[in-house]
């Protein structure tokens, strides 16, 4: 069985139990969220994770990487690294995105390295098949989608992204666009390629049945994927984007039938006055399924710091609802991630799922906020930098400019907290 349906059965996984205990939360309300789809635990039957998550309403906000290889950049050592730092640096799950090399083996031993779930997004290996043997990136069969997706689930990949939004009719309507960036989601691209050029519905929604066995068969977590999202500021909450949305309240409720666990992707590039209703329109629609947003960015004019841009339109979304955060890394628009900015996306995103639990009155985040204004209190520097969402940084900004007495070398002897307890006793 799913975990879904084990919730549906009042049964408790081991990963029910172990999500319980980090969330400080009774299994009870795990089960209850699971069984009414307002939660997934992404975890496939034959990986082995130690760290599994919890994501939906109710719970703390989590935080997803993305890892991958691209042309010309295909280092298997690399990209073991990232997943390594990604881990270290606080992600709750990795994404395997690659697009060069040796996809199959490269996620295969990925998958086997990985305490936390992975996911996947089954399309890309089809492009790249199609690029490698000297075709175009759509020129592939209705039976590759369905392959593709199969040979995911087999890997072990635990949540998979797949564009089964975009349909004739959602493609019909929104033909004549005013976007200024038509479509950014590389999935996406490829999946309304394929349609326009062979003239087709798109195959992960006409059989979306046969996905629908295999997601259950491995209890493989299916993310809707957002491939009319928008890329611009000026493109956010479009008839384009909405278009997509509105097939999604089907999908989740056929995925719901099957006993298959499910989530929603959301944009992308949104202002900071539309995040709030994107998140509720996106609960609304998917009714309560869990939401996977990338970012938001508020702007699109935060090139080389996006990570930035990200963090605090991540904070604001998760505020108002949204339960997955996808990090977006400083060199987001401009180049593969390296190893450092991988780490330093997980880092601003988990900032901002922190900031957003506070807000959210989560009782674990509150808990550990009030530690940490009490080791503050105390100056105790190894109690402080223990409950740091991430303390290297910190550590080195304390040793370059040491003081010797309580305090640091910010205030000196004119520290607030020092004369204030003084002044106290």
């Amino acid at each position: 069985m799913t975990q879904l349906e084990m919730a549906r059965n009042s049964q408790i996984s081991p990963e029910m139990t172990t999500c319980a205990q980090y969330e400080v939360v009774d299994v009870k309300e795990i089960i209850e969220k699971l069984a009414l789809g307002k939660a997934v635990i992404p975890k496939n039957k034959i990986h082995k994770i130690s760290r599994p998550m919890v994501v939906g309403e109710g719970f703390s906000v989590k935080v997803n990487a993305n890892i991958g290889t691209s042309l010309g950049y295909s280092s298997l050592e690399e990209e073991i690294e990232k997943l390594k730092v990604a881990i270290d640096s606080g992600a709750d799950s990795v994404m395997v995105l690659s697009t060069w090399g040796d996809l199959k083996e490269m996620r295969r031993i990925l998958v086997e390295m990985s305490p936390v779930p992975v996911g996947s997004v089954p399309i890309y290996d089809s492009a790249v098949l199609s690029y490698k043997s000297g075709k175009n990136v759509v020129d592939f069969s209705e039976k590759d989608f369905i392959d593709m997706v199969k040979s995911h689930a087999e890997d072990g990949i635990d949540f998979m992204t797949i564009h089964v939004g975009i349909t004739k009719n959602v493609l019909e309507k929104v033909k004549n666009n005013q976007r200024i960036l038509k479509i950014v989601s590389r999935g996406g691209a490829i999946v309304t390629g394929w349609m326009i050029k062979n003239n087709k519905e798109n195959p992960f929604y006409e059989y979306f049945d046969e996905i629908l066995d295999i997601a259950r068969e491995y209890d493989v977590t299916l993310s809707l994927g957002d491939g009319m999202r928008p890329g611009a500021i000026l493109d956010a909450t479009d008839h384009q984007q909405l278009e997509e949305l509105f097939v999604m309240r089907e999908l989740v409720e056929r995925a719901w039938e099957k006993g298959v666990q499910v989530m929603l992707e959301g944009p992308g590039h949104v202002p900071l006055n539309d995040i709030e209703m994107n998140v509720k329109l996106m609960k609304k629609v998917g009714k309560g399924a869990p939401i996977f947003l990338l970012g938001p960015l508020p702007t699109d004019r935060g090139v080389g710091y996006d990570h930035i841009v990200s963090a605090i339109g991540g904070a604001l979304a998760a505020y108002y609802g949204a339960d997955f955060l996808c990090y977006v890394t400083p060199s987001e628009h401009v180049s593969l991630p390296t190893v450092e900015d991988v780490k330093e996306g997980v880092i601003a995103s988990k900032i901002a799922a922190t900031i957003a639990d506070v807000a959210r009155g989560n009782k674990k985040a509150l808990e550990l906020e009030k530690q940490m204004a009490i080791a503050r209190s105390k100056f105790d520097w190894e109690k402080m930098f223990e409950l740091a969402i991430h303390s290297e940084k910190a550590k080195d900004y304390l040793k370059k400019r040491p003081y010797e007495e309580k305090g640091c070398s910010m205030c000196g002897p004119f520290c607030a907290i020092k004369i204030a307890n003084e002044y106290a006793k």
